[in-house]
């Protein structure tokens, strides 16, 4: 199961402004490690900003000695709020005048079913809503920036979602993994959809499967299935599944390739495209998808990539 040995491609990122969510720790972290090792400006977005500040000290350790390194940053993005996500938006765009690279890389598997802040089932609000809202708010100054890229870090559990849409809450029919399926189809629709709506601007965007990686995503197993099958899990998976920095791989390649340069919305494991689930591939679902989260989200029929930086738009 252990594929993608180490992404070896040489392309530099100095003088680039990349922006990675959920990068404290696991995958994004070790994609962080490579962006400043390239030598971009990457800020760390995360719920926990000490936790954050703990990575981006290791990073710089571990590239102090490295000719040409970046810097990292950190700052605060809660994405089960709405309210977190538009200050955290509004904070980069006083800040950062360009944004090239957006990872949209956070996220949260299998937990007890519950509620955002804003009332969406746990893993649709944070895995889909947070990121589509951020990507949104972010989206005009990542156009003027181009040539730029957008990953969405899916999974390959998208195979087995369907997006509820007269239910989009699951809340006559929710099971921990059923909501994980749905949110990770969100992410492969959504990237298919931007990339659709962005023709032409120079922003290209990306899916990915990381595979399966130890990290601390299964932190709720013990909650939704019994106590100890996190640790089972570690055990027994640390003879097969990927380490952190196998499963950022592919976000890597995704973000840094130039032969990818001119292709988007398409899906990628293992460093290599990929077939997609037919669900994933359905124009209709995504335009649908599309348009709920944009009503959901607040921003109505917004035209997000013609309009101008509102971040501040209630």
């Amino acid at each position: 199961m252990v594929c993608c040995s180490k992404y070896d491609g040489k392309t530099r990122l100095d003088g680039k402004t990349a922006i990675v969510t959920g990068s404290n720790t696991g995958i994004g972290k070790y994609t962080v490690l490579d962006f400043v090792k390239r030598g971009a400006r990457v800020i760390i977005a995360c719920r926990d900003t000490t936790k954050g500040e703990e990575a981006a000290k290791d990073i710089r350790k571990l590239t102090e000695n490295v000719e040409g390194a970046g810097t990292v940053d950190v700052v605060c993005l809660n994405l089960g709020s709405l309210a977190s996500v538009r200050k955290c938006a509004q904070d980069l765009l006083r800040t950062e005048d360009k944004i090239h690279l957006l990872v949209n890389n956070a996220g949260v598997m299998a937990c007890p079913q519950g509620k955002t802040e804003d009332g969406f089932e746990t893993q649709f609000g944070v895995n889909h809503l947070g990121h589509f809202l951020f990507t949104c708010l972010l989206l005009n100054r990542i156009i003027r920036s181009a040539p730029a890229r957008i990953v969405n870090v899916s999974s390959s559990a998208h195979d087995w979602g369907t997006m509820n849409f007269e239910d989009i809450n699951l809340e006559q029919s929710y099971t921990p993994i059923k909501a994980y399926c749905q949110s990770k189809l969100a992410n492969v629709l959504f990237s298919k959809e931007l990339a659709k709506r962005l023709q032409g601007t120079g922003v290209t965007t990306y899916s990915v499967h990381p595979g399966v990686v130890i990290t601390d995503l299964q932190r709720h197993m013990d909650d939704t299935f019994f106590k100890g099958a996190q640790s089972l899990f570690h055990g027994i998976g640390s003879f097969f599944l990927k380490k952190p920095e196998e499963g950022a791989q592919t976000t890597i390649y995704c973000s840094v390739d130039e032969k990818l340069a001119d292709k988007t919305g398409l899906y990628y494991s293992n460093c290599k495209e990929k077939s997609s689930s037919t669900q994933s591939c359905d124009p209709e679902a995504a335009r649908k998808l599309w348009e709920l989260s944009m009503k959901l989200v607040g921003l109505g029929n917004w035209n997000a990539i013609t309009a101008g930086d509102v971040a501040s738009r209630n």
